[in-house]
């Protein structure tokens, strides 16, 4: 699988960098935003594949993050990694199309596994949407593209 962009959001600065070193050891490199405005700057300026997003931050929260990346940037994948959530914050994250919710602490390699996964939805996604697009069938290619902007 070739190398992908991920993008850490969470504003415990110490676990992001410390859980981005470990993927980094893991050949998985990745950006850090340390709060939601950050994180949307760093989007605007760089689409990430996948993006790990914590829920409870200052400032912007983490589901007013997933809402705006989900409607801006559809085709980005969020994982929502966070240690304060509940069942319905997990239902709600969902429905505005997160591709998945782990708990903190993680194990680190179903995390990467996850983010593999996320990565591999995106690229299948986009290419059954272009197959269709080839093919002139631009209303399934677009209805396929809307579904992924709302999720799985």
């Amino acid at each position: 699988m070739k190398e992908f962009k991920v993008l850490m959001v969470d504003d415990e600065e110490d676990f992001v960098k410390t859980l981005a070193e470990r993927m980094k050891m893991r050949d998985l490199d990745s950006d850090v935003a340390l709060n939601g405005e950050q994180a949307l700057q760093l989007v605007e300026d760089q689409i990430p594949d996948v993006m790990v997003l914590d829920l409870k931050m200052p400032g912007i929260d983490g589901m007013e993050v997933l809402r705006r990346v989900r409607k801006a940037y559809p085709q980005v994948q969020v994982v929502i990694l966070t240690g304060h959530g509940s069942e319905k914050d997990e239902a709600e994250a969902k429905r505005l199309g997160a591709f998945a919710y782990l708990q903190k602490p993680v194990d680190i390699e179903k995390l990467i596994v996850t983010l593999k996964n996320a990565y591999k939805q995106k690229l299948e996604n986009a290419m059954v949407a272009a197959s269709f697009a080839e093919e002139g069938e631009f209303q399934t290619a677009q209805e396929i593209m809307d579904k992924d902007k709302k999720g799985k």
